[in-house]
């Protein structure tokens, strides 16, 4: 994660120091399990436990070691090992690389959603307060890009706080998935190390042990939690792309902070662009991309092969580094947004009304219309308020044909603001 994206609680998590201190309590947990069964003697368990902490380790010289070695959990137990006496034969006893590796990523991964989950929280606050503050705000409902009918802003808000919930819900099944480890050796059939050594480590750890792991720990678990933060960052990108468009020059509805002495371009000194919004549409990309590479990892050779090993490398760090950071950007422009509620309800009334024509529609069926027909009859007032010519209101007043159905109170009923949006009620009540 490069360093201006990077938030200090996750860079902690993915640091060098943090994983090879993982590394070695992973090893201290199992040689303990292993002086417990009778395995390793008393005497050289006391010499481990006093030399060693579970802090004590040296980056720099494990690699050193590993430029020689070229393993790095060889390179790593080499370090270790060499500050210790004869003793330092009963690490790694009946482990695995993977058992290292696999079990330190599993508590990065759960540390680091955990990260995640707390910016959502904060963000999922932030959208609720909005829902509610503006919850009879009344905007433009628009698809296609184009006006359709009224709803509030608060309406809007509903909508993404409730998508921001199941986000938080997937990424909460997601962790308890990949909150899984092994110590089971080199295939992982515990012919050399027990299940009973296995459970120790990982009720030291937190984690539940893989009820059957190859060599490795199946890479289904890490797939999921990489698309449900994937699918995070969809719902960031819904909610930023909303706010770049009601930001733009003709809209004007509503503005990400700017704050004094920011500048918006090098060349045009008015400029205000909504430059967080768009980073984290960008960051969104970068999510859907390491989702495809956690979906490649899956089929591995057999046992166990390294192809996934590379790429992992990059994604696990970026995808949940990626994410918390796109999560506190979104927070930050929505917990400074200006919305200029004014403009939104002038914005409304750009159409002279014809946001309303469905209730028009409904109304003519309702006194027994033909749909088509009235369809038609509507559609026609409102070409001819597009040219320019009567406004919307007055076409229909002017039609005969609408007049044989709707009385002109009966028109000034349909096009009710008020009735339109008594119905949201319903999406908070949900």
């Amino acid at each position: 994660m490069i360093d201006r994206y990077a938030l200090p609680e996750m860079r902690e998590v993915f640091s060098e120091r943090r994983k090879l201190e993982l590394w070695l309590r992973i090893e201290l947990l199992a040689t303990e399990a292993l002086n417990a069964a009778g395995i390793v003697p008393d005497g050289d368990w006391e010499r481990i436990k006093t030399s060693l902490g579970s802090a004590d380790v040296d980056p720099a010289r494990a690699h050193e070691i590993e430029r020689e070695s070229q393993h790095d959990v060889i390179a790593f137990l080499r370090s270790v090992t060499e500050r210790l006496g004869p003793e330092g034969r009963w690490l790694h006893f009946g482990l695995t690389s993977s058992d290292v590796l696999d079990t330190a990523t599993a508590v990065q991964l759960r540390d680091g959603t955990a990260v995640v989950v707390t910016e959502l929280a904060r963000l999922i606050e932030i959208v609720g307060r909005l829902a509610l503050q503006y919850r009879s705000a009344p905007m433009v409902g628009r698809s296609h890009g184009m006006h359709a009918e009224p709803i509030t802003f608060g309406f809007k808000a509903a909508g993404w706080y409730a998508e921001l919930r199941r986000d938080v819900e997937r990424l909460s099944r997601a962790a308890d998935v990949i909150a899984v480890g092994k110590v089971s050796g080199a295939v992982g059939t515990h012919a050399n190390v027990s299940a009973q050594v296995e459970a120790a480590v990982m009720q030291g750890l937190g984690l539940s042990a893989d009820p059957a792991a190859t060599q490795v720990v199946s890479r289904d678990r890490h797939a999921e939690l990489v698309c449900v933060l994937a699918i995070l960052g969809g719902t960031l990108e819904r909610v930023a792309t909303e706010v770049r468009h009601l930001q733009r020059s003709e809209v004007s509805e509503a503005f990400e902070p700017f704050a004094a002495g920011q500048q918006g371009s090098s060349a045009m000194p008015h400029k205000r662009n909504p430059v967080l919004a768009e980073r984290v549409t960008g960051m969104a990309r970068l999510l859907r991309a390491d989702a495809l590479v956690a979906l490649e990892d899956i089929a591995l050779w057999h046992e166990r092969d390294i192809s996934h090993s590379s790429a992992e490398r990059f994604i696990f760090e970026r995808a949940l580094g990626v994410a918390a950071y796109a999560t506190r950007t979104l927070g930050d422009v929505l917990d400074g947004l200006e919305v200029d509620a004014e403009r939104m309800l002038a914005n409304l009334d750009l159409s002279g009304g014809m946001i309303y024509s469905e209730a028009l529609l409904l109304a003519m069926v309702e006194r027994g219309a033909d749909r088509q027909a009235a369809y038609r009859l509507i559609q026609r007032a409102a070409i001819a308020a597009r040219d320019g010519e009567p406004t919307f209101r007055d076409a229909l007043l002017a039609d005969p044909g609408v007049g044989e159905w709707l009385t002109p109170d009966e028109i000034g009923q349909a096009m009710d603001l008020e009735h339109h949006l008594a119905g949201i009620g319903a999406t908070y009540r949900a």
